[in-house]
């Protein structure tokens, strides 16, 4: 409280209207400061000024109070000052609300101070009008609300920094978007920018050295947030003078942007990278790629670019899923990112498509790049698990080399994607080849005048026999496409089918195919002609649409072809894709009558299991197996296993691509059952072929499996005299002798001829003895090998002997009944031999054809037990509808036994008329006779009673139904 000083007095601003004033009161009524004296009883004066202010020219203001003039929330104020005052107290400024006469308010500034009138007390109160002052003020208190507002909005801070020192002064923005690090500058000047990230102060420093008045800059940087997290901004600044000549001061403004700046990064990987995978997308691949190409003509280096396709990507789709496909696909992207080295880009380049960018060399091995990418394929077509589902990725890898197959990105990655179409007839891998460009147009080409073929019908059928070797009949016929083209002129299989496969088009042309076959087979039979069955090739398309057997069922039903007389062809790897699917496809064409084979066996990759659960009638030997059998060991080993294993589990073997007399004979003692090929006949149009079945064309009989008991010898010595004496010798004992003089004419002979025991002499120009038993052993070792030898190299027969090669070894000059001993000893063994294989295969075809009446009875049994439960379930329910029933229900079976009473029944009638399996007459008599209805009063109750005889229409005669109705209203009521 301030201290009480001496009042003044200034009675002399108090004068009677009309006197004069002193002259310093004069000065007071003519200055622009609002006086006013006011006392208890109300104002005494109050000078011109004032009364401007207060809205009271020309009106006296004396008689009223000073709170007159103050809004009403502040009078209480004013009064309590007033009071002060009068008591001698020094006044102090106050701000309050100003009344005027007509109302308006206003901001008023006052002070009193105490002074004596005429010996009172009073207080002299001076007024300033602050409404402008106040009203800036407010404005400005609204600017930085708004300032601070709109920096949370825009998540952005400002500061003023102080020219040339440096001193940084923050706005609240600012300190909550950096944190505490905002305010370092203010006290020193070198930590102004310790927000900034460290690498970033460098560049924001300069800029402001370089700044220059009233032209603002921008940067952006990484700024250290609030919370410790790196923020990246765009800091604005610019130097500003207030009037020229004044020192400039620095205004900058910083805004968050991070979360712009990820967007747009994210845009930017968007537009470059692919989604799925991660990779460079095709368009910031071929970017990279125009820069390899401009360093590697700087360096006179080249490079080469791969591209892997994987066709088999829709095939997955549709069998596995979409997510399935997807997963492959990513799958594949990781496996060719963990083959990149330096320098080297992985990118996906097509749906199905990735490409990897090789490193730069002075020098590019074609062979090299050719090895490395057929390791890459083997290495991405690795089995991988797929949600519990096993898949194996099929890829082609196309080549393209710089400068030599292109001078820019794009056109040399097409080089590489052409490469890819050729990669399929080339083992998988392809170089880019300057008619593969030509190669793609006749594709494209060929695909739309494939399209018109099938509208023009410019395709043919025609048909390849497939024979029996132990009948020698033609039992079946491969229909096969053929398409002589207007414009290419006949047009190779393998060609136009690979084109419908990628095209689309190979539904509709198999569709055709197979309404085409069964047609033929229908005019032949109508011709009278032994028309044997007709297989037809089915697509992996026309598998995986799900309704196979459907479409056959729908031909069969439109030409009236017998379900028997066709046969349907799918390969392997068609099946294998989905056995599950295929195998339900396959039952659906079995109980339609059809037969099914397996084309193209032993190229995929069938298990054991798979094939013993699906349905197939005859398994189709792949002609690569055929081709070298008599040449190659293993061929024939492999050929071996697979007739072995089909005949074990019931199915018929059918040998494709025999092309010489020799073929035809290691297959038929192998125990193939069909051959298929052009040694028997070339695939022949329908006339030609409608006027060899009416001949009677069939294979001849000295080809056909033999089964006559014959027993043959193969004699081998260079020496005619000794042939000559074995044959006189050994020609008592019924043999059938065949001879040759060296090894080759020996395989020769055993190619045309079924052998049981071969007779060799050991020193023979060209092959050994033991050289030619080995080689005989591996392609028929069914045959039982003896050597007749005077040169002895024992350490050769005794490993020949060792390795089963030789069965017996026997010395010349040889006693001729030990040698004929030895050689019927030999075919003794022989026919036990032949005798066990063919008890062994009997069992197996017994185990096999066990194991599928086992799996039949199995299945049999769990569809009865499922009928029972069901049947149980159903009689449970009907029992408890006759028990909810207001109906005596009772069951005799035909010798009058009770078998059934339901619950109304027991309510009824007596329990000792209710016992099963006993005669019911004798506690019920008067019921109805079977077939009527008739009234009788039971136990007291009158009743309606019918009665129903069970199996009267089918004649067997199961028992009768008895249904009683109680009449009475009561027991009716009581029973429901």
């Amino acid at each position: 409280m301030p201290p009480a000083t001496a009042a003044v007095d200034v009675s002399v601003l108090v004068v009677p209207e009309g006197a004069s004033l002193p002259w310093f009161a004069a000065v007071l009524e003519h200055s622009e400061v609002a006086l006013v004296l006011a006392q208890a009883q109300g104002v005494r004066y109050a000078n011109p000024a004032a009364r401007r202010l207060l809205g009271w020219d020309g009106s006296p203001l004396e008689g009223h109070q000073l709170s007159d003039w103050v809004a009403p929330e502040d009078r209480p104020l004013i009064a309590e000052q007033l009071r002060r005052r009068l008591g001698g107290q020094s006044g102090q400024f106050w701000e309050v609300q100003g009344l005027r006469r007509d109302g308006s308010r206003f901001d008023v500034r006052l002070c009193g101070q105490p002074v004596v009138v005429d010996g009172q007390p009073a207080d002299l109160v001076t007024l300033f009008d602050v409404s402008e002052t106040r009203q800036a003020l407010r404005q400005a208190q609204w600017n930085a609300e708004l300032l601070d507002h709109s920096e949370q909005l825009s998540r952005s801070g400002s500061y003023v920094l102080a020219w040339p020192e440096g001193r940084l002064r923050p706005s609240a923005g600012l300190r909550q978007l950096v944190g505490t690090l905002a305010d370092a500058g203010a006290a020193d000047p070198d930590e102004a920018w310790a927000w900034v990230a460290p690498e970033d102060r460098i560049r924001v420093m300069q800029a402001w050295r370089e700044a220059r008045p009233d032209q603002p800059f921008q940067l952006q940087h990484r700024a250290l947030g609030a919370e410790g997290q790196w923020l990246q901004v765009v800091h604005r600044g610019v130097l500003h003078t207030q009037t020229p000549g004044d020192t400039p001061q620095g205004i900058g403004l910083v805004q968050d942007i991070t979360r712009q700046h990820e967007a747009e990064q994210k845009v930017q990987t968007l537009a470059q990278y692919d989604v799925l995978t991660g990779l460079p997308n095709r368009a910031h691949f071929i970017q990279q790629l125009a820069a390899r190409m401009q360093i590697a003509r700087w360096d006179r280096s080249g490079f080469v670019l791969t591209v892997v396709e994987l066709p088999q990507l829709q095939e997955l789709r549709v069998t596995l899923g979409h997510e399935a496909a997807q997963t492959v696909l990513r799958t594949l992207a990781q496996r060719l990112q963990q083959q990149v080295q330096e320098q080297e880009l992985v990118a996906r380049v097509s749906g199905q498509g990735l490409a990897l960018m090789g490193r730069a060399a002075p020098e590019v091995q074609p062979e090299a790049a050719l090895e490395q990418a057929h390791q890459l394929r083997k290495w991405l077509q690795a089995p991988m698990l797929i949600d519990a589902a096993e898949v194996l990725p099929r890829c082609r890898i196309g080549l393209a080399m710089f400068p030599g197959d292109g001078q820019d990105g794009a056109t040399l990655l097409e080089a590489a994607e052409k490469a890819c179409a050729l990669a399929d007839e080339a083992g998988g891998v392809a170089f880019a080849r300057v008619e593969a460009h030509v190669h793609a147009l006749r594709e494209m080409q060929m695909a739309s005048a494939l399209r018109h073929a099938l509208e023009r019908q410019e395709l043919r059928l025609v048909y390849q026999p497939q024979v029996s070797l132990s009948s020698g009949a033609i039992v079946g016929l491969e229909a096969l496409a053929r398409w002589h083209s207007p414009q290419w002129g006949e047009v190779p299989p393998t060609e136009f089918i690979g084109v419908a496969e990628r095209s689309g088009l190979i539904g509709a042309l198999g569709q055709w195919v197979l309404d085409t076959a069964c047609r033929q087979w229908v005019t032949w039979r109508a011709a009278g002609l032994p028309a044997p069955r007709v297989a037809v090739n089915v697509s992996p398309h026309q598998l995986r649409r799900g309704d196979l057997a459907l479409a056959v069922q729908r031909v069969l039903l439109d030409t009236g072809m017998d379900p028997r007389g066709l046969g349907i062809e799918l390969t392997e790897s068609a099946v294998m894709d989905d056995p599950a699917r295929a195998g339900q496809a396959l039952s659906e064409l079995r109980a339609l009558g059809v037969e099914v084979a397996l084309d193209d066996f032993g190229t995929g990759y069938s298990s054991l299991a798979c094939l013993r659960s699906l349905p197939i009638d005859v398994v189709k030997l792949d002609r690569s197996f055929v081709s070298d059998l008599d040449s190659a060991p293993e061929s024939m080993a492999l050929t071996r296993a697979i007739l072995t294993m089909a005949h074990g589990l019931g199915m018929q073997v059918l040998a494709e691509g025999v092309e010489n007399e020799e073929q035809l004979n290691l297959l038929r003692t192998k125990g193939c059952d069909l051959i298929q090929g052009y040694w028997f006949s070339p695939p022949v149009a329908a006339e030609a072929l409608a006027e060899r079945l009416a001949a009677g064309w069939r294979l001849a009989a000295r080809h056909l499996s033999r089964d006559d008991g014959r027993r043959t010898l193969l004699l081998v010595d260079d020496e005619d005299n000794i042939l000559s004496a074995l044959r006189r010798l050994l020609r008592r004992d019924g043999y059938e002798i065949l001879t040759a003089r060296n090894g080759e004419e020996a395989l020769r002979r055993l190619a045309e001829h079924p052998v049981d025991v071969i007779l060799s002499d050991q020193r023979m120009p060209g092959m050994t003895g033991v050289e030619l038993l080995h080689r005989a052993a591996a392609l028929y070792p069914d045959t039982v090998r003896m050597t007749l030898s005077g040169f002895t190299d024992l350490q050769s027969i005794i490993d020949a002997v060792n390795e089963g090669a030789i069965y017996k070894f026997l010395t010349k000059p040889w006693d001729d009944d030990r040698l004929r001993a030895h050689v019927a000893e030999a075919f003794r063994r022989k026919g036990m031999a032949d005798e066990n294989r063919r008890l062994s295969t009997e069992v197996e075809t017994t185990n096999a054809l066990m194991a599928h009446v086992n799996s039949q009875l199995s299945a049999a049994l769990d569809r009865q037990r499922e009928q029972a439960l069901l049947l149980q379930a159903s009689v449970g329910g009907v029992r408890e509808i006759l028990n909810s029933l207001p109906l005596a229900v009772i069951g005799l079976d035909p010798d009058g036994l009770l078998v059934y009473a339901n619950a109304q029944a027991h309510r009824l009638f007596p329990p000792e008329t209710l016992a099963l399996g006993v005669p019911a007459r004798a506690g019920m008599p008067g019921l109805a006779s079977a077939g009527s209805q008739e009234h009788c009063e039971i136990q007291g109750q009158a009743c309606r009673v019918w009665r129903h005889r069970l199996g009267a229409e089918s004649g067997a005669w199961r028992g009768d139904v008895l249904i009683c109705l109680p009449i009475s209203e009561d027991l009716c009521h009581e029973s429901a």
